[in-house]
């Protein structure tokens, strides 16, 4: 299958390529690279929008454990609509709305191919920018709420940096799922979105006595469940506050930090990692379920914070890294 635009058979494409690792200004825009062809098991995507994703600046800087081969395109998650499938796929046709969470060429593209385990069905009511914010956010909230920490309905759960696209999923999982939410974020702007989405109470975790509050707001007990984006600030403080048997689920850290680690001791409480990269196909099947049923009821909605042509790739990049208070997701639009 060919693809045609405006009546005129097209073979090269706009991306963005990285040719050597460094800063924001290594990602160039490129007007004559091919369109990709899926080969058996893959599917090829005229891109609506790509997400930004904090990793993708860490590979782009060459600061990451395992690193792309030269020339590379950036972008995981994408959302846009099939134009080919490759031999052996079913269950995808071209002309279908879809998300990715991951792909095999890049979505910082016009066109990108994916692997048909990474392509789900993107619900009528999300535009493509909102499709483009839940591959890696949604999977890694699911997986952190109920894979890992196995939060139920009635649990109380606090989701440290609330505002941003992965803390945002998490308010919106756990108060679907029957859970109390308390959220935090760093400015009003974001206080404000976070109870928009569902938090019953929110927080400015910049504020002096921030942790004393949330404490009262659970009666003293404390919470259950913490979703933590930023470890190597508030892990210490985060065993301090939960309940009895609470769990802390990590999902960002930069550094190193001290903890006592008697404090897990008397609760008999509990720090587990997360870490989306390794989830397994009935994990990502049962979050894909999960993700649809939210869709379609109505309360799953991401937020788009920005949004940048593809040519701003760099200037999506200086944001992501230099924003002090996350708000929704960044995304690039072909």
């Amino acid at each position: 299958m060919s693809n045609k635009v405006a009546g005129v058979f097209r073979s090269i494409m706009k991306a963005i390529r990285v040719n050597q690792f460094g800063g924001p200004e290594v990602l160039k825009l490129q007007s004559d690279l091919p369109i990709p062809k899926p080969s058996a098991g893959q599917v090829l995507i005229k891109i609506g929008a790509a997400g930004v994703n904090p990793v993708e600046t860490y590979l782009r800087a060459g600061a990451y454990a395992k690193l792309p081969g030269l020339p590379w395109t950036p972008g995981n998650d994408s959302a846009g609509i099939v134009q080919e499938v490759g031999s052996g796929v079913t269950d995808i046709k071209a002309g279908d709305r879809v998300f990715t969470k991951g792909t095999l060429t890049g979505s910082y593209a016009e066109y990108a191919v994916a692997d048909s385990s990474c392509v789900f069905g993107l619900h009528d009511g999300l535009d493509f920018k909102q499709g483009a914010a839940l591959g890696i956010p949604y999977f890694t909230a699911y997986r952190a709420l109920v894979h890992r920490a196995r939060a139920r309905a009635g649990m109380t759960v606090l989701v440290h940096g609330a505002s941003g696209t992965v803390g945002i999923a998490s308010v919106q999982f756990a108060r679907a799922y029957g859970m109390t939410v308390l959220g935090t974020a760093g400015s009003e702007q974001g206080m404000s979105l976070v109870s928009q989405i569902g938090a019953h109470h929110v927080f400015n975790h910049r504020q002096e006595g921030y942790i004393e509050k949330i404490t009262e707001a659970t009666g003293g007990r404390g919470v259950d469940v913490v979703i933590e984006m930023l470890a190597n600030v508030n892990l210490q403080r985060d065993l301090e506050i939960l309940a009895p048997r609470g769990t802390v689920a990590v999902v960002g850290n930069r550094g190193n930090i001290e903890i006592n680690p008697r404090l897990t001791m008397g609760k008999e409480s509990s720090i587990v990692g997360v870490m989306g990269a390794i989830i397994t196909e009935a994990d990502k099947r049962e979050t894909n379920a999960a993700m649809q049923a939210g869709m379609e009821s109505g309360w799953l909605k991401p937020f788009v914070g920005k949004e940048y042509p593809l040519k701003d790739a760099a200037v999506a990049h200086e944001d992501i890294i230099k924003t002090t208070s996350a708000l929704g997701r960044i995304v690039l639009v072909p």
